[in-house]
Order: C-alpha cells, then sequence, then structure tokens
C-alpha cells in the first residue's frame, strides 16, 4: 500500500474512533438497582384532632343544674364543709347526707350543694349568705360516726312541715356563762358576743337542742361545739379548752358543755354566736335580762 494511502487510511481511522469516544463521554450507561427499596408511600398529613377527638371533657361538677337555685350553694374556693353548714344553718352532717358525700372533708370549687332538707320550700327557709372575715382552712371533720349514720331529727324538728318562725323564736334562752360581756356584737368584725374568764370556767347550753358539731375543724374557733336548737336557730360556743358533749348528743338548756380557753385566741375567752337561718344576729338581743 502506497504510504499516502496508507496515512489517509490512518487518520480516517482515528477520526472515527475520536468521534465513537466522544459520543460515549455524553451517553449514560444504564445503571440497576439490584437491591431495590420500596417504593416510599407519600406522606399524608393526618388530620387535625377534632373536638371530638380531643380528650373528653372534664364532666360537669355534681349538682350543676342547681346552681343559682334557691336552697342550693355553689362551692368557693377555701370553703370548708362545716362553714357551709354554719352558714346555712344546719348540721354539716345533714348537709354530707343530702348530698351523699362519701368523705365530707373533700368537696371541689364548682360544686353544687343542697343546703336545705329535701322536700323543703327552699324559699321559707333558705339562709342569708353572709361574708366571713375570719379565715377558713379545710381540716379533716373529727366525725366518729360514718356520715351514712346521720344523726336523728330533734324533737322539734320531726314535723314534715317547717316550723313557723313565730314558734321557734318563742324559745327561752340562757346565758352561757356567767361573766359578763367582754365585748358585744358588730356585724363586721365580730359576729358574736366574747366573755372573758379564767381557763376550766364552765360553758353552758343557751336552750334545749342537739349538738352538731364538737371539735376543731375551722380555723379561728378553736375546739368549737355548736348546738342546734330548731329549723331557725344555731349556737357556737369557741375557744373551749375542754368539749364535754358529743356530735349528735342532746342537751337541756343550762347543761355544762364545755369549759372556758384559749384555743386559738390569745386571751381565754368564750366566743358566743347565734345564727339565725344561718345569719349572724346579735345574741344581746335574744338573751334575757339579768
Amino acid at each position: 500500500m502506497p504510504s499516502s494511502l496508507r496515512l489517509l487510511f490512518t487518520a480516517i481511522t482515528t477520526s472515527l474512533l475520536l468521534s465513537a469516544c466522544g459520543t460515549s463521554l455524553h451517553r449514560a450507561a444504564p445503571v440497576e438497582d439490584r437491591n431495590p427499596q420500596p417504593a416510599t408511600a407519600a406522606v399524608v398529613p393526618a388530620p387535625a384532632a377534632s373536638a371530638a377527638s380531643a380528650p373528653d371533657a372534664k364532666p360537669p361538677l355534681p349538682g350543676a343544674e342547681n346552681a343559682g337555685k334557691a336552697g342550693y350553694y355553689t362551692v368557693k374556693p377555701g370553703d370548708a364543709l362545716i362553714r357551709i353548714a354554719l352558714d346555712n344553718g344546719q348540721s354539716w352532717r345533714d348537709v354530707a347526707k343530702w348530698n351523699s358525700l362519701e368523705n365530707p372533708n373533700r368537696i371541689e370549687v364548682g360544686q353544687v350543694l343542697r343546703v336545705v332538707p329535701p322536700g323543703v320550700d327552699p324559699s321559707a327557709v333558705t339562709a342569708k349568705p353572709i361574708a366571713s372575715t375570719a379565715k377558713v382552712e379545710s381540716r379533716p371533720l373529727d366525725a366518729k360516726p360514718p356520715v351514712a349514720a346521720a344523726s336523728a331529727p330533734t324533737a322539734s324538728s320531726t314535723n314534715t312541715s317547717t316550723p313557723a318562725a313565730s314558734e321557734d323564736d318563742s324559745m327561752a334562752w340562757g346565758w352561757p356563762v356567767a361573766q359578763s360581756i367582754s365585748a358585744g356584737f358588730d356585724e363586721q368584725r365580730n359576729k358574736g358576743l366574747d366573755f372573758a374568764g379564767k381557763p376550766g370556767d364552765p360553758v353552758l347550753a343557751v336552750a334545749d337542742g342537739r349538738v352538731v358539731y364538737a371539735g376543731s375543724g375551722l380555723r379561728g374557733y378553736g375546739n368549737l361545739v355548736i348546738i342546734k336548737h330548731n329549723s331557725t336557730y344555731l349556737t357556737a360556743y369557741a375557744h373551749n379548752r375542754a368539749m364535754l358533749v358529743e356530735q349528735d348528743q342532746t342537751v337541756r338548756k343550762g347543761q355544762r358543755i364545755a369549759e372556758m380557753g384559749s384555743t386559738e385566741s390569745d386571751t381565754v375567752k368564750l366566743h358566743f354566736e347565734v345564727r339565725k337561718l344561718g345569719k349572724p344576729v346579735d345574741p344581746a338581743k335574744l338573751l334575757p335580762p339579768r
């Protein structure tokens, strides 16, 4: 082969090879995945929780349907059952029974409690709520008998009808101590009478009745005795050194029920209150002349 022809052939061959190589640089080789991954499903956002799927709303508190009705009381922060009962002229045991309270030491803010006996017209006996200046602290009620065994009504309250106020007002009163009054009634500052004395001086029931509370569960009153005389009147005897009666005990006018002391007081004294349908009234207007 002539040398000129050989050179031409060589040039053509070289040109074709370069062209082929240039083409292969721009064409990606096919790739086969020998370990294929399962296709990832498209992520669909979870629907927002609807009101129905949200945590169940807190059920209404017991008695909520009676809120605002006569004869019912809505529990407020700081309330204690003994205070609610006292302010409504009732025994705390009765209030616990009427509201089926398994534990009278546990009441909830917003809970609505019946504070008049079932079957009684609330408009005839409902106490007027009062603002208490004393600080109230919930403490366990000193009740030995179970709540279910509520005390029997007194003879004056066994009638199914509510006694007329005039009948209750005609009760005979006596003095709780022999000492003279050391501090008078003030609706804002002193909701009763104070009597200064010596430790152990006798404290007497001012009328016949039934002990509905004997304990120290109401802050500011120390050892406290409460007597229910009828459907209208309660009397309270505070700061005693010793209590000589028990809950549900029937007492007679002039009976010694406690000894004067200074529990939760800076001096020895008896603090004496009269509640008419739960509202504090001036005892001096009810006690007989001396």
